[in-house]
């Protein structure tokens, strides 16, 4: 009986901890400054299917066209997906010239369902692709910023 009214008080006091350590990650600033630069660089599609499916599935994370919902002012969500879109720019972007390190490698990873990431599709269900839209981006994508293997090619090897 006695171990039940422990119980019982101890979670209010657990509840308390965490709906008040949820209001202190509010102030830690990483996360909640959006910005999208201006666009310096654009591609040159191979058609208007590949960038409407690049727009559709991609340029959340490989654009500066992010569209930041409500929850990215959340932390600690806020965190992951300025995180996410950060490493995405990083490799990948079609807003900067040259449209980064790895857009060669665009293609391959759409064609390999790597990318769409996995944790983006549950609240982006527009960015699934099927098998068709799959290739028909990893295509476009190749077409448009090339291929890893073209890239070999290019170097000599």
């Amino acid at each position: 009986m006695r171990l039940n009214r422990t119980r019982r008080s101890l979670l209010p006091r657990i509840l308390l901890g965490l709906v008040a350590a949820f209001v202190l990650i509010q102030l830690v600033p990483y996360g909640r400054a959006h910005s999208n630069p201006p666009v310096t660089a654009t591609p040159a599609w191979s058609d208007p299917d590949t960038k409407a499916l690049f727009a559709r599935a991609c340029a959340d994370c490989h654009s500066h066209a992010t569209v930041w919902p409500w929850y990215s002012n959340v932390a600690p969500v806020s965190w992951l997906l300025t995180r996410h879109v950060e490493e995405g720019r990083s490799k990948f972007n079609a807003s900067v010239p040259g449209f980064g390190r790895e857009a060669h490698e665009a293609a391959k990873q759409v064609e390999s369902g790597r990318m769409p990431d996995r944790s983006y599709l549950p609240l982006h269900p527009e960015a699934r692709l099927s098998a068709a839209e799959r290739t028909q981006l990893a295509e476009g994508l190749a077409l448009t910023f090339g291929r890893d293997e073209d890239r070999g090619e290019q170097d000599g090897n």
